[in-house]
């Protein structure tokens, strides 16, 4: 089983995730933030993850650091439950609607960091959560995960479906990407061979 288990501790966050990759999509989420705990479900069970994460942030300040630091450590379980990478498939891609909203994922465990974030939210908060966190929340996992991220929300009228299209094409996108390919069984798939 490809598990992994970090903890981050800061003077502004306590944050512990246990990840695997071969899951059933089920999560356990306590993170004080619930639109964010939404979001991380819908990795969870669209990318079929199993997701234990318990976040403690200053979120009397605001909740950029408990996001960006759930980022962070998220992308580095991410990083030690995927190994050396041998006979994966790699590269994965999504498009997911919500009623009017479209998103697309594609992403490439490519052992270097990169983040396109291509996405206009109709509104700057969903409930209280201010969606310019979702790009520290990404931007801290691909330098973390060592993966290269385009995210780019095609349309959408209603900013809670925008993000629940962004999060589920992520999912499903980091999904086919962990996924074996048996073809590459045992192979590193790059012609430098390293990831």
């Amino acid at each position: 089983m490809r598990i992994a288990n970090v903890t981050r501790n800061t003077l502004e966050t306590q944050i512990s995730v246990e990840i695997n990759l071969d899951g059933t999509g089920r999560s356990s989420l306590q993170t004080g933030l619930p639109f964010l705990d939404h979001m991380l479900d819908q990795i969870a069970r669209h990318g079929l993850l199993d997701l234990d994460i318990v976040a403690k942030g200053d979120l009397h300040i605001d909740a950029h650091h408990t996001v960006e630091d759930l980022g962070i450590t998220l992308g580095q379980a991410f990083a030690l439950a995927a190994g050396d990478k041998k006979g994966l498939t790699r590269y994965g891609h999504a498009y997911v609607p919500l009623d009017e909203a479209l998103s697309r994922v594609v992403m490439d465990l490519s052992g270097r960091p990169g983040l396109a974030f291509n996405c206009n939210f109709v509104r700057a908060n969903i409930g209280e959560f201010d969606v310019d966190l979702f790009h520290e929340f990404f931007q801290g996992f691909v330098n973390h995960a060592l993966v290269s991220l385009h995210i780019d929300n095609l349309a959408g009228a209603n900013a809670h479906h925008q993000a629940e299209t962004i999060f589920k094409a992520f999912g499903r996108a980091l999904r086919m990407a962990i996924t074996p390919d048996e073809r590459m069984a045992g192979m590193i798939p790059s012609t430098k061979g390293c990831l």
